[in-house]
């Protein structure tokens, strides 16, 4: 069978595991960016604690994905809950290290200034610094929103959701009829959506930035 008429015959299955996949790593990138900016926010102004905080991001990071989701099993189980998990360590370090940079540039000066018009430090936080930082800290975001992408498809190994299905197991049977059909309709599905994603970043950049801080 030709590839056209692969996708043809497999296209509703397509559509519903990449909407599974853009799920997943959607999810796992929410969840990182809360916990990455509430890290960055809680460390940034200690040099000993920023350290620790993306040396400890940056360790995570160099787990191997296949031993992290089998460690993950016997705690979580098989499915969306290990595969949630593993991805969300994974995104952290982009979102850590940049959201610490980013709030590490903004002018003293500028924060001099709100407190002396009465701000708080928690209401100069909101209102000025992670404003400000937001450009340099989105910057991270869609960097482990990337890295997710491919990393995603090895979740098929402990019954995650989405594309690597298709590719673990077209590669699994290759030689068979349909198997190398498999593999690429399953990774070019896992290009598509994170080149649509990437382009959906671009929106977000502008729309969330603040418009003096546009280029």
């Amino acid at each position: 069978m030709d590839f056209s008429r692969y996708l043809e015959r497999r296209w509703d299955d397509l559509l519903e595991m990449a909407a599974q996949h853009a799920a997943v790593v959607i999810l796992s990138v929410v969840l990182a960016t809360v916990i990455g900016v509430l890290v960055g926010v809680l460390t940034w102004r200690s040099e000993r604690a920023s350290t620790l905080a993306v040396s400890t991001a940056a360790t995570l990071l160099t787990i191997p994905s296949l031993a992290l989701l089998a460690l993950l099993i016997p705690l979580l189980g098989l499915g969306w809950a290990p595969t949630v998990v593993a991805l969300v360590i994974y995104s952290l370090l982009p979102i850590v290290r940049n959201t610490i940079a980013g709030l590490k540039s903004v002018d003293p000066a500028i924060l001099e200034s709100a407190r002396g018009m009465g701000l708080t430090d928690s209401q100069v936080m909101v209102r000025i610094q992670l404003p400000l930082a937001w450009p340099v800290i989105i910057t991270g975001v869609r960097v482990s929103t990337q890295m997710l992408f491919a990393i995603a498809t090895i979740a098929a190994y402990v019954a995650g959701p989405g594309l690597g299905n298709e590719i673990l197991s077209g590669l699994a049977r290759l030689g068979s009829a349909n198997a190398l059909n498999q593999a690429i309709a399953g990774t070019a599905g896992v290009v598509l959506l994170a080149l649509l994603v990437d382009l959906a970043f671009v929106g977000l950049h502008r729309i969330t930035t603040p418009r003096g801080l546009r280029v």
